[in-house]
């Protein structure tokens, strides 16, 4: 894959992600702007039927009043004629006549003003009544002069009774006139219209916290809750009581202390799932994109690996030959002493080689955990010496050398010495090839607690940050282009760090280009 097509992988997977995230939050944010407008036509809907309740209950109780006083009444009412009116109706087959009549009677009332708490002596309180007549002629004389004349009909229906239409419209506005000069807790308690705003909430489903109160004029009252604030964002109102012109000096104000939580718990559960399969797409996105950009540098690190490999086994093979081809030569088959050399030769470049393999198939087989290290108790300052003869000869030949400060004074630790030989020999040989002139490098000892530090400082080419972070992964190089004027396979410091941490210790790197590096590993120490 290049990089043109990794990268617009990498950038539309991406863009999908952020889309799915946008849709999401827009999702929750259009799901919450529902939820408030359910919950405003809700408490919208309560508060009118509250409203209502409230009215119709006044209305009720001070009509059972009224109708109880106008019972009581003794006297006979005052009577006024409002209105009559007649209908004519003639058949002209049968000769029949009807005539239909009726007239509509107001009757005072003189109620004491006390029922309704009035200053004045009396209240004059109307009702309506309708007396209905029906005359059924069958003379075939009938005629006008027959009416003048008082001819009495065969047939008279009459019916009487109240006019209830005009006496609950005459009774409204006399209900209301008096109601509105009531005061209101008169008219309504605390615990009355608390009830009932807890039982209509309860219907629409509005389980949440509630406070209220009523204003007259704009000034709060005594009607209202304990905690009762005003918040306009929390808050809705309801006129109440209103009068024959339409008006009120009453507001019902209901407010929701934790309206935002009971809105979050409409959607908490949809809400929850969306946010959890989001979080597991993003993971599984971020892996996507870990692993994907891994496997690129593993490829990258395989093929320098490949490239060091091949440069590493190139030079031995080459020798070898050269060897074989100058033992062939009949000029010096007769030569003992060439022929060892050259011998020798073969055998130390084919002992590179097995090396370099050996090194692979240790690192295979501590991946695999095949790799038998069996520790005993071993003095390290005395395994760190060992390491130093391993490597003392090229340090000769380079014109360099090694110093040991060995200051710690407990250095008992259990250990492999065969593998951790060649830990401090891998630490030494990568110091003295990253040496561009002649190597020189300190190693130290020194105890911390209970445990012992090993430090191995060169003063090579030192590493940049992002080679610190990686130096000890299978295969990793520096990257230098296709210049290898340093030899290696990327595995010597990943085998380091496998054994020093099978030892219970730990590894670290110090380093700053240009100035060298320093190696820390450190070991617990045994009694």
């Amino acid at each position: 894959m290049n990089k043109f097509v990794f990268r617009l992988l990498v950038f539309l997977m991406s863009l999908s992600l952020l889309g799915i995230i946008l849709i999401q939050v827009y999702w929750f944010n259009t799901s919450l702007e529902k939820s408030e407008d359910e919950f405003k036509f809700h408490v919208k809907q309560v508060l009118g039927n509250v409203s209502d309740k409230l009215k119709q209950k006044e209305f009720y109780s001070f009509s059972n009043r009224y109708n109880r006083v106008k019972d009581s009444i003794g006297k006979n009412p005052q009577k006024d004629d409002l209105l009559e009116y007649g209908y004519y109706q003639r058949n002209a087959k049968t000769k029949e006549t009807i005539i239909y009549s009726n007239s509509i009677i107001a009757e005072d009332y003189d109620v004491f003003s006390t029922f309704f708490d009035k200053k004045s002596d009396s209240v004059k309180v109307k009702s309506f009544r309708a007396n209905r007549k029906t005359e059924i002629f069958n003379n075939n004389g009938f005629d006008n002069t027959a009416i003048q004349n008082k001819i009495t009909p065969d047939i008279t229906i009459k019916k009487e009774g109240y006019v209830e239409s005009l006496e609950n419209a005459q009774f409204e506005i006399f209900y209301k006139d008096i109601a509105s000069v009531t005061p209101i807790q008169e008219r309504v308690s605390k615990e009355e219209l608390n009830k009932l705003l807890s039982s209509e909430l309860k219907e629409y489903g509005v389980n949440t916290p509630f406070e209220f109160n009523v204003y007259s004029n704009g000034l709060a009252t005594k009607i209202k809750s304990e905690h009762f604030r005003f918040n306009k964002y929390e808050s809705y109102s309801i006129p109440l009581f209103i009068d024959n012109e339409q008006n009120t000096k009453y507001q019902l104000w209901v407010s929701f202390p934790q309206k935002k939580k009971f809105l979050f718990r409409e959607i908490v559960g949809i809400t929850l799932l969306s946010i959890i399969f989001t979080l597991i797409i993003i993971i599984a996105y971020a892996n996507a994109l870990h692993q994907l950009i891994k496997q690129r540098q593993i490829s990258e690190i395989k093929t320098d690996f490949i490239n060091n490999m091949t440069h590493e086994f190139k030079t031995p093979i080459a020798t070898i030959n050269l060897a074989l081809d100058a033992i062939k030569n009949p000029k010096v088959i007769d030569d003992k002493e060439k022929i060892f050399r050259y011998l020798q030769m073969i055998r130390d470049e084919n002992k590179r080689m097995h090396a370099q393999v050996e090194n692979v198939l240790r690192i295979s087989k501590l991946e695999k955990k095949e790799l038998d290290i069996s520790k005993e108790s071993n003095d390290i300052q005395q395994i760190i010496e060992d390491a130093i003869d391993h490597v003392n000869l090229i340090i000769e030949d380079r014109g360099g050398k090694i110093t040991s400060h060995f200051e710690a004074k407990r250095t008992t630790v259990l250990l492999n010495d065969v593998h951790f030989t060649n830990v401090i020999v891998n630490i030494l040989d990568n110091a003295i090839k990253y040496s561009p002139d002649a190597p020189v490098i300190d190693i130290y000892t020194e105890n911390f607690k209970e445990f012992i530090l090993i430090k191995v400082q060169d003063r090579g080419t030192g590493m940049s940050k992002t080679a610190q972070k990686r130096i000890f992964e299978k295969f990793y190089r520096e990257h230098t282009g296709d210049i290898h004027n340093v030899k290696g396979h990327g595995l010597g410091l990943a085998y380091v760090k496998r054994i020093v941490e099978d030892h219970n210790g730990q590894i670290f790197v110090e380093s700053e280009k240009g100035k060298g590096s320093t190696f820390t590993i450190k070991l617990p120490l045994i009694n």
